[in-house]
């Protein structure tokens, strides 16, 4: 098992969308066993195969909700959810984070409820249905497999300090990374 950088935003590989996994075996899970590591070095809630340069289909979650905790790995995701709220994000409720934008907060608006099918790394099927922040990662990690970034789901304001925030670091160029410690 490895810690692996992890892209930051302004890095392609982020920008394009996951290739489905055909072939479940060994390496595989041992991928899938960093991205928990990686995860947890991070202290995230979620990770993408793709937010480490890996373009297969896969993502990983392990957050407490509710004094629950939610861990779990879901291969070729297919996401459903409910209607996405047309309101302005509460700045207090609704502040997402990303292991590829380090150390920023925006509100960002989910839907209240989701469900992820797709199959685990044997290749059985696995269902995982969520309300509150565990329906929020879900969208967040799908999200990053389909190739999109939580700013870009950014609205009003919060949109414009996105666009600031990216030009003052710098983020525009191809193959910045950090490693968890």
């Amino acid at each position: 098992m490895a810690v692996r950088p992890i892209l930051i935003a302004g890095d392609p590989r982020l920008s394009t969308p996951a290739t489905p996994v055909t072939t479940f075996d060994d390496e595989l899970a041992a991928f899938v066993e960093d991205l928990f590591e990686t995860n947890t070095a991070a202290n995230g809630a979620g990770l993408a195969a793709n937010q480490v340069g890996d373009a297969r289909a896969v993502f990983v979650y392990d957050l407490v909700d509710d004094s629950v905790r939610h861990r779990g790995c879901v291969v070729n995701p297919v996401l459903e959810t409910s209607a996405l709220p047309e309101t302005m994000p509460d700045p207090d409720d609704d502040l997402e984070g990303c292991l590829s934008v380090p150390g920023e907060w925006f509100p960002t608006g989910r839907a209240h409820w989701s469900r992820v099918t797709g199959v685990d790394v044997t290749g059985r099927p696995v269902t995982v249905e969520a309300t509150g922040y565990l329906a929020r990662c879900l969208q967040h990690e799908t999200d990053h497999l389909a190739g999109r970034l939580y700013l870009e789901r950014l609205i009003g304001r919060n949109q414009r300090a996105a666009r600031r925030m990216i030009k003052d670091h710098q983020w525009t160029r191809p193959g910045r990374s950090w490693l968890p410690e």
